[in-house]
């Protein structure tokens, strides 16, 4: 059975066209038809409300009819900025170091984990000893140096590594092995340096930015859901009715 919306079909064609637009997705085929699904949904109420215009022109006047999207007031905003401090504070940074048990064929992570588990249990013990299993464990070329890895600033790490250290008291060893990308690390704070929140009224208009693209979002997202609960949709479920046109 081919796919088709309140019985017009989407041929073939159109999904290989749309496809190329979504290859850096998870599932790009998958991807692809659903986004055809959503604005076939979209453009037949455009229709039915007798909207005119290119199909880019038709969706936009449809959602701006029908998604009323309340705007973030100061209250709003001030409640996030003292929320997220941190994202609002300038020149942020921590002294850090870590040992890094790389993942290789030869190293799997759950071996890994057994090693990295021992080591923490041993620092715990004798925190003293950090640059000396540093170097001899390390797969970092920070290990040759005790695993200093210096003075960081936020945004000079992956987003969790970032999490971690900015987290962690001065002089604090994480309690737990953390896993990126690059393998599991353990990791200790050495020194911090407070950085200068920026005032509200400086980010202001950046939060409320923000949380309007949020309100936006959500409110597509349930008129998108109201729509597809209502049409005939045939050839293909829909998980959800996210979408790249409400990005």
């Amino acid at each position: 059975m081919g796919i088709a919306v309140n019985g017009v079909d989407i041929d073939d064609s159109a999904i290989e066209q749309e496809l190329q637009h979504h290859q850096d997705a998870d599932n790009p085929l998958k991807t692809a038809v659903q986004e055809l699904v959503l604005r076939t949904v979209l453009l037949q109420q455009a229709d039915t409300l007798g909207i005119l215009g290119d199909e880019d022109e038709r969706i936009d006047t449809l959602l701006a009819l029908q998604v009323k999207v309340p705007k973030a007031d100061d209250e709003a905003c001030l409640r996030y900025y003292r929320n997220n401090a941190a994202t609002y504070t300038n020149g942020d940074m921590v002294e850090a170091r870590h040992i890094l048990l790389q993942v290789t064929p030869n190293a799997p992570l759950e071996l890994l984990r057994g090693t990295g588990e021992a080591l923490l249990e041993a620092l715990q013990a004798q925190p003293e000893r950090f640059a000396e299993l540093a170097a001899q464990y390390s797969n970092c070329s920070s290990g040759q140096v005790g695993g200093s890895l210096g003075q960081l600033s936020r945004g000079q790490s992956v987003p969790e590594f970032e999490e971690l250290v900015f987290r962690l008291g001065e002089g604090e060893l994480a309690g737990r092995l953390l896993e990126t990308r690059f393998g599991l690390h353990i990791v200790q704070v050495l020194r911090k340096v407070a950085g200068t929140l920026l005032p509200f009224e400086a980010v202001r208009g950046e939060i409320a930015a923000f949380l309007d693209r949020q309100s936006s979002q959500r409110a597509i997202h349930q008129y998108l859901h109201i729509l597809v609960g209502q049409a005939e949709i045939a050839g293909v479920e829909l998980e959800g009715a996210t979408s790249p046109l409400v990005q």
